[in-house]
């Protein structure tokens, strides 16, 4: 295994979480093009760390790099953000099936005890947070080699319009939200994985047909 690469004291490891992190939580705009120099100087490392934090981060969705050009935060279209999710519709409920019968007792307390977090909660950031929690952690029980890398890269491409999303929802819309949450934590706990997939799909697809609707989102 390639070993993270060192300067000054610093990994391009360390230097892409705490760049994953920032670009999570939003501080990033997609489009927003990232220069080696200032991140160096922001880090506290050379440019070869940073170099290689920009490898991690692209090969987990979050940037593009255009060679000879420079690196940006990764955006989508609308087209692109529909394409997406039409794939996530069809490929998470899969991935959903594998984990279910894994899941441990504790692992699904801690869904539900998310699903509550979440509805009681008005901090967007904060429930972002957990919202991504409560899904890769649904997912955990899954041994899969390719699904399960693949969909947090999906998850990681589409984080910011999934922000995007959630400042939309209007009383109702946020409701159901919540509500299917818990029915996706009800069918996790009977096991049932046919409900499971069934919430699962509406609960992205209802994103979609929302991102839809606003395309300025994406001007």
């Amino acid at each position: 295994m390639t070993q993270p690469q060192v300067r000054d004291g610093v990994t391009g490891a360390r230097v892409a979480d705490e760049l994953r992190d920032a670009i999570l939580r939003g501080q990033y705009p997609p489009g927003t093009r990232l220069r080696q120099e200032e991140l160096a100087a922001q880090y506290g490392a050379s440019r070869v760390p940073v170099r290689e934090a920009l490898r991690i981060l692209e090969s987990e969705g979050l940037i593009t790099t255009v060679a000879n050009a420079g690196a940006w935060i990764a955006r989508l279209s609308l087209a692109e953000c529909v394409e997406l999710y039409q794939v996530r519709e069809r490929i998470e409920p899969l991935l959903l099936r594998y984990s279910l019968p894994a899941l441990t007792d504790t692992q699904i307390d801690r869904l539900a005890e998310l699903a509550e977090q979440m509805r009681a909660t008005a901090d967007i950031e904060q429930f972002l947070e957990w919202d991504r929690e409560f899904h890769l952690g649904s997912y955990a029980g899954a041994g899969t080699t390719f699904l399960g890398p693949t969909v947090e890269r999906l998850w990681n491409t589409t984080q910011h319009y999934r922000r995007a999303f959630t400042r939309l929802l209007d009383d109702e819309s946020n409701r159901i939200v919540h509500d299917e949450h818990h029915m996706l934590v009800a069918a996790i706990r009977e096991r049932d994985s046919d409900d499971g997939e069934r919430v699962l799909l509406g609960h992205i697809r209802r994103t979609r047909r929302q991102l839809s609707r606003h395309p300025e989102i994406f001007s």
